[in-house]
């Protein structure tokens, strides 16, 4: 490893209220409700910052001051040290968020999960009569 791989300290912090359609902007989503995506994993953001071609880490021992009961980040790599770019695409920090926000919905592990819940039916619900009760 070189010397930059090295010192995460310095990389841009990523958590997945950024991009959290769920949550209103006063609790942290800081992309539009149209851009964001439902209850995104720090795995797949770091799955989709790696298929980005962008040098990222995991750290699960954090969490996000203001929803401090989902854990975990993820450090990203923008520019290097000599202040180029590590992906041309990506210039700035809110042009990754929008663009993994683009690619989480279509994670493989994403797909997997949402297919049985797709398929399940609910049983039909029994009707009562509401009537009077006679005393």
């Amino acid at each position: 490893m070189d010397r930059e791989t090295l010192n995460i300290k310095k990389w841009t912090v990523f958590y997945p209220v950024y991009i959290n359609s769920k949550k209103t902007v006063a609790e942290g989503r800081r992309i539009s409700l149209n851009n964001a995506c439902e209850n995104p994993t720090c795995l797949e953001i770091n799955d989709c910052c790696g298929h980005l071609k962008l040098p990222c880490a995991i750290e699960l021992d954090k969490a996000y001051p203001r929803d401090f009961m989902q854990r975990g980040r993820v450090r990203v790599l923008l520019k290097k040290e000599d202040g180029t770019l590590c992906n041309p695409a990506i210039t700035s920090r809110k042009q990754l968020m929008l663009r993994v926000a683009e690619l989480v919905p279509r994670h493989p592990g994403r797909l997997k999960k949402q297919e049985p819940a797709a398929t399940s039916t609910a049983g039909p619900s029994k009707s009562s009569k509401g009537g009077k009760k006679k005393r």
